[in-house]
Parts: structure tokens; C-alpha cells; sequence
């Protein structure tokens, strides 16, 4: 390794979309697990990363690590463009008007906490305003809600769902008033696999001035996101289910509404002045950005995002879509197997239970064949009560998964079956 930056090189046409080639770009999938080859069906939860992105953030320990902006010498320099390149990425890949409105923060959870501490300082909120979320958010997007409303003593007003997982649409409609200050909605479901219809969400919330927040932490790695199209307020999504590192995510706004909101931390690099009798703010992204951030973390999203755009999104959909469909078509067959969330318009994940065996015990079994999926309320309790689990066993496909995998799944659970009589 030199002391060049790493780069996926420029290429005339997409790379062509070779599952094989592909999974030799993830080291981690040629390891064993007990003994048998890695079956890794758990991409909802957080992605695998391919060699790129783990090279990137080497070459930063390795040859530019310093702290950013605030210093002059070489390598705080070198740090600083490396960084800020990956801001312009994520700018180029969702299509934001402006790096200004890329804010870097740790996931999409911090983006939502940050969205709504920072206006309820600005006092966005007064008593009875309603904040309108879905029956199938992750805590990540009712939990900040629920904390806000202690302080500000607001409502959440919740869109129901129907048997297949798909909001109610009527019912949204009605929901909406003149106490509404905020729709804030999950793009896909991380326990159902839903895709919400956001574009019609979006516009009808425009229609009475309400924002619209869309919490894009599943959406964004299997669909080309375009912010300015849905022309949602706010966008957020984490670095490490788009095949980046952890600690590593993106709160998109609209500038002139984020230019309104006051910092959501106070610290360094946020600061214009400062001094005993008050302090003066700097401004776009750097306002919300107190601290010393995670510099390798933002490489190695960059990274991530290169390695993604040498693929059409188009065939990156098509693979995905023909594992969920084939996956369905094989879970069914098993008895007592019941599929929880089958909603018309679904990104490649797959929850289900199976009569009287409890999903841990489902996960616990097939891990022994080194098959790793997810089990668990999934961080969705709300949405397990609306269907009477306590918890369901969660398959999930990336692109670098196949079909045969599926059949090692399959396989498992009959194994599963078996053990259980």
C-alpha cells in the first residue's frame, strides 16, 4: 500500500452485476462459521464490508490520520479533503442541492434525536401539537417522539396497518390537522420489509405545510434515493447497513429549515466566537457537528458509496428481488411456517415464525449450520403487538447473497422441523 488514496477507479459503463465476483470483494464471507461455510442472511441489521471500504479506512490510520479543519499542516489537510470528499459523495449519491445539508452524525438514530432536540430548543413544539408515525417504525423513530412529548407535552398520532403490512393511507389523511408539526415515517421496514409509498406521503403532508422526516436507514442501500425528487425535509440513514462502517450516518435537510434550528450540541468545530458573555455559531453542516467527528467512519462511507455506484441500482433491485421471491416460494413449502409482512411493494426482507418453535430457538439451531439471521422484535414492539408475536426469526438479502444460500436456509429450517418433532 502506498501513500496514494485509494479510489475506485473511473469506468465508461457499471461494472457488470457477477454475484461470484462480487462476494470475493467481502472478505468476510469466506470464513466458516462451526465448521461450515458463512451464511450471512442478517443485511438488515448491518451489511458486510467489501475489501475497498476496509482498505480506505486503513490508508487513513495509516497515512493521514490527524484531526480535521482546524489545522494547517499537511496531514490535517489531507484528512480534511479526504473527509469532505466523502461529504460530497453522500451529496451526489441522494442528489441534496448542497453539501450544506449533509450532516454527519453517528446513524439514523442520532439524526432523529437531532431533529427532535433541536426543535423543541427552537420551539418548533408547544403543548398539543401531534407528531404523525407509522404502526411499524423502529424505536429509533418513536422513542425520541415519546421523550420530546415529556417536555413539550405533544401526541403521537399513529397511522395503523393493515394485515399485510402496508399503512393505512385513508386513515393517514385523517390524522392530519392543524395541530400536525411533523410526519415522520420509516421509507422501508426493517421487521416487515414494507416500502412505504413516501412520494404520496410527502405530498399530501406538503399539501397542509406539514415537513416530512423519512427515517431511509433500510431504503437507502436498496434503492437510488433521490431527496430532491421525494422532496422529503429530512432524509436520515446509517453508513453501516450501505455496506460502510458503524458509527458512521447522514442527516439530510433542507437547508432553509436547517439554517432555522439551533445547534443540537455545543463544542468545537461548531463555534464561530465564543466568549463568557455568549458564543456565535458557524454555519452549514459544521453547525451540528460539535467535536472531533468520525473521520474514518465518513472515509469509509465514501468508500462505501464508490463501491456501490460502479453498479446500475437497477440490477442491484432485480438480484434482491429475485432472492425474496424465490425465498418465498421455498419458505412456504415448510408446514406451520407463516410469513409476517406481505405487503405488495417489499424490499428483500423476510420475517416469519413457525408454529409452536419460539424464533430464538430457530436461530440458535441454524447458526450451528453457519447460517446467521436475525431474531427478535427487531427493534418494531409495536409493530409484533399489532400481530400477536412476541418475536419473529428475520432473513434478510444483500447483493451479495444467492440462491443457493437460500436453499441452505431452507434446509436449516427443515432441520429446525425436525428437531421439534
Amino acid at each position: 500500500m502506498n501513500n496514494l488514496m485509494i479510489e475506485v477507479p473511473e469506468m465508461e459503463a457499471k461494472r457488470i452485476f457477477e454475484v461470484e465476483k462480487i462476494r470475493a470483494d467481502f472478505p468476510i464471507l469466506q470464513r466458516e462459521v462451526n465448521g461450515k461455510p458463512l451464511v450471512y442472511l442478517d443485511n438488515a441489521a448491518t451489511t458486510q464490508k467489501p475489501q475497498t471500504v476496509i482498505d480506505n479506512m486503513i490508508h487513513y490510520y495509516t497515512f493521514e490520520n490527524a484531526n480535521i479543519h482546524r489545522g494547517l499542516h499537511f496531514l490535517s489537510e489531507l484528512a480534511t479533503e479526504s473527509y469532505e470528499k466523502a461529504r460530497l459523495k453522500v451529496k451526489e449519491h441522494i442528489n441534496a442541492m448542497s453539501v450544506a445539508e449533509i450532516i454527519f452524525v453517528r446513524g439514523a438514530t442520532e439524526a432523529i434525536n437531532l431533529i427532535a432536540t433541536s426543535f423543541c430548543r427552537g420551539g418548533f413544539y408547544k403543548a398539543g401539537d401531534e407528531i404523525i408515525v407509522t404502526q411499524m417504525e423502529h424505536h429509533a423513530n418513536i422513542v425520541p417522539w415519546q421523550i420530546l412529548s415529556q417536555k413539550k407535552d405533544i401526541k403521537l398520532r399513529v397511522i395503523p396497518i393493515n394485515e399485510k403490512g402496508e399503512i393505512i393511507f385513508e386513515e393517514f389523511e385523517k390524522l392530519i390537522s392543524d395541530k400536525t408539526k411533523l410526519v415522520s415515517v420509516v421509507h422501508t421496514s426493517n421487521a416487515l420489509g414494507t416500502i412505504n409509498p413516501v412520494y404520496d406521503i410527502v405530498r399530501v403532508a406538503h399539501k397542509h405545510n406539514i415537513p416530512v422526516l423519512l427515517d431511509g436507514a433500510q431504503a437507502i442501500v436498496h434503492n437510488k434515493i433521490d431527496v430532491q425528487k421525494l422532496d422529503c425535509d429530512f432524509y436520515v440513514f446509517s453508513g453501516h447497513k450501505l455496506y460502510g462502517p458503524t458509527g458512521i450516518g447522514v442527516l439530510y435537510g433542507k437547508a432553509h429549515i436547517l439554517n432555522s434550528m439551533p445547534p443540537y450540541q455545543g463544542g468545537g468545530d461548531m463555534i464561530r466566537t465564543v466568549c463568557f458573555e455568549g458564543s456565535t455559531f458557524d454555519d452549514l453542516p459544521h453547525k451540528f457537528e460539535a467535536g472531533t467527528p468520525n473521520i474514518v467512519g465518513g472515509i469509509g462511507l465514501g468508500a462505501a458509496i464508490d463501491y456501490l455506484n460502479q453498479f446500475d441500482f437497477e440490477d442491484i433491485s432485480r438480484h434482491e428481488k429475485e432472492l425474496l421471491n424465490y425465498a418465498t416460494q421455498k419458505l412456504q413449502e415448510i408446514p406451520g411456517l407463516k410469513i409476517i409482512g406481505t405487503a405488495e411493494n417489499k424490499a428483500s426482507v423476510l420475517s416469519f415464525t413457525i408454529k409452536d418453535i419460539h424464533p430464538y430457538d430457530i436461530g440458535t439451531i441454524i447458526d450451528t449450520h453457519g447460517i446467521a439471521i436475525r431474531t427478535g422484535h427487531h427493534c418494531t414492539q409495536p409493530t409484533m403487538k399489532y400481530f400477536n408475536v412476541p418475536a419473529t426469526a428475520r432473513a434478510s438479502f444483500a447483493i451479495y447473497n444467492t440462491k443457493q444460500e437460500v436453499d441452505k436456509l431452507f434446509a436449516g429450517l427443515l432441520k429446525v422441523k425436525k428437531m421439534f418433532g
